[in-house]
């Protein structure tokens, strides 16, 4: 049993001993550093059922713990807060009963359900920028870490490779391209696409302006510009199965994809199943089709058929026009189930999508379950806020977006200059040192993205994300850097079981690890309930903080004591095996030097 499941435990058998009352829940929290213990038991709540000075009650719960309970050495009671003392034993019992688990803070794969997670989505008709960067590492690591909590995973994506955006890049190719393509520019595919769409846009814009310039208004110009005309008509062609204009998507859209995998490869994630909107765009209208049967949906006498979620606190929503074609949400109704026949296996799906989505996804799972699929309970939109830069906003149609390939890059080479300016490179090949450049500029990047509530806005500065001082990726992958030299330079037998006797007594702040450690596992299965890099990499930050603590503070090869020394080696192990695994879910990776 978890020790804070115990604590649960003792207390309300404590206040049901000592005055007959049943607590619906007990609260506990760490204390905080000013004061001593190592956990809070809040006593203020408990007085909603129990009458009485907060501080007594306090006394009388700790009382009743110390004399029933050998993991509790001590407490004290401030105001409304029972702080308790966890003896050096619980620890130290708990640190050898772990010590040699290889898969230590994980459970048995498949026991938690089967989750489908769904990120990155992009349009065909451009590059990856900072936007996507921040959907594919929270939906990576998302993945990453609900395996970890037990679950089997299945990473996708749905790659919106249709309709009038990449019409738009095919239109300004064939006008200009003069047969261009990756190898004779030497831009990767899905740049050299993203430039003619840029391009169309730039022609666009003209062709508006001169509308209305002759005395158009500016939304009837929008309308009639020539090259959106050549585009609708360029995906009325495809829809209708034009093989010319068929063959120019496959090839345009072929080079697109080329370059994503690119892209994918540098930042270091993968999928399981893609999915195509070309494949999935008619999907759902046979269910309609059931759900009018059934009565979820209605027909309005236009024929175009809605679902009525007024009472649910939400308004009408079309599901198909009056012309018999498909909306989004239509598709998205089809997908969902699709997924569901092509993995059987599914109990959940989690879908990253930018916040601007949230009131799409309220309608889709609520549709969904009127439908009456049972695993539309477990259906998660991972929302999150718009990434912002020191500079200000990006802009999407003119091209200054921040492109991923680009920042990718700069972050290497921040990385590098950096690197060498600690001057600590020395005894590296020039392909270990780009491979370190990369792998601590990759670190730097998503640890200071994933750190970051995903319902919260944020600003990224590349420059501030790879300090090597506080807390940044560059920090925690120096410090496990820092342990496994410590590792290589233990040249004696340090595996024995700790005897506690043998210690004299732990020092603060290898107890404060050992709270560290054990809580590990809670840290992860929370962070897997809210479906929240953030936890895993804060929590991360605070150990390898507590680690550089005792290093700075105290020494671990030279202490005298010979027990004591392989305790504090073990330690230093084990606090970097949970470093490498809290990193690993955030899909970074760990130097062994640097």
């Amino acid at each position: 049993m978890q020790l804070e499941d115990l604590l649960v435990q003792k207390v309300k058998e404590a206040v049901s001993s000592l005055y007959n009352i049943t607590l619906e829940t007990v609260e506990l929290q760490p204390t905080r550093k000013e004061f001593a213990g190592d956990i809070t038991v809040v006593v203020f709540p408990m007085l909603r059922q129990l009458k009485g000075n907060p501080v007594q009650i306090g006394n009388d719960i700790g009382e009743y713990l110390t004399e029933g309970l050998e993991e509790v050495a001590g407490f004290n009671t401030i105001k409304g807060f029972l702080n308790l003392e966890i003896s050096d034993a619980f620890y130290l019992g708990f640190f050898n009963r772990v010590r040699a688990e290889a898969l230590y803070g994980y459970k048995p794969r498949n026991s938690a359900g089967v989750t489908m997670v769904e990120y990155s989505s992009p349009n065909t008709n451009k590059p990856l920028h900072l936007g996507h960067i921040r959907n594919i590492l929270l939906g990576y690591s998302v993945s990453r870490i609900l395996e970890a909590a037990g679950h089997k995973v299945y990473k996708t994506q749905i790659i919106n490779d249709r309709g009038i955006h990449i019409c738009k890049s095919m239109l300004a190719w064939q006008r200009h391209g003069k047969g261009e393509t990756p190898e004779s520019s030497g831009l990767k595919g899905d740049k050299l696409v993203g430039n003619y769409y840029v391009a169309f846009d730039r022609t666009y814009k003209d062709e508006v302006l001169d509308l209305v310039s002759k005395g158009m208004s500016r939304e009837e110009a929008e309308k009639e510009a020539p090259s959106l005309k050549e585009a609708q008509e360029l995906l009325r062609r495809w829809e209708a199965g034009d093989p010319e204009v068929v063959s120019l998507w496959e090839l345009m859209n072929g080079w697109v994809y080329d370059g994503f995998e690119l892209t994918y490869r540098d930042l270091g994630v993968d999928f399981d199943k893609l999915y195509y909107e070309s494949n999935t765009y008619l999907l759902g209208k046979d269910v309609v089709a059931e759900g009018l049967d059934k009565g979820v949906f209605y027909r309005k006498p236009d024929g175009s058929v809605w679902i009525d979620l007024t009472d649910e606190g939400l308004d009408e929503k079309i599901v198909l026009r009056a012309d018999g074609t498909a909306v989004y949400m239509t598709q998205d109704i089809g997908t969902a189930i699709q997924r569901v026949q092509d993995y059987p296996d599914i109990t959940g799906m989690v879908y990253t999508v930018g916040n601007e989505q949230d009131y799409h996804f309220r309608v889709l799972f609520l549709i969904l379950k009127k439908l009456g699929y049972a695993w539309a309970d477990h259906l998660y939109h991972l929302s999150y806020g718009m990434v912002d830069l020191p500079s200000g906003k990006m802009k999407s149609r003119e091209g200054t977006v921040v492109d991923a390939d680009d920042l990718i890059l700069e972050m290497d080479q921040t990385a590098a200059q950096i690197s060498q300016e600690h001057g600590k490179l020395d005894g590296f090949s020039e392909g270990e040192k780009k491979e370190l450049y990369h792998t601590i500029g990759m670190g730097a990047l998503k640890y200071f993205i994933l750190k970051v509530d995903p319902r919260k806005r944020m600003l990224f500065n590349p420059e501030e994300s790879v300090d090597f001082q506080g807390n940044t990726g560059p920090f925690i992958q120096y410090t496990y850097a820092r342990i496994q030299s410590i590792l290589r330079r233990a040249d004696f037998d340090y595996s024995s079981e700790v005897d506690p006797s043998d210690l004299g007594g732990l020092d603060p702040r290898e107890k404060q690890l050992l709270k560290d450690l054990e809580v590990f596992p809670q840290v992860v299965e929370e962070a897997a309930a809210q479906y929240s890099p953030a936890l895993i990499a804060n929590y991360t930050y605070d150990l390898v903080k507590d680690f550089n603590s005792l290093y700075q503070q105290i020494t671990i090869l030279g202490e005298s004591n010979v027990a004591h020394r392989c305790f504090r080696v073990q330690l230093t192990k084990m606090v970097g095996e949970v470093v490498r695994k809290g990193t690993s879910m955030l899909g970074i990776k760990v130097p062994e030097r640097m």
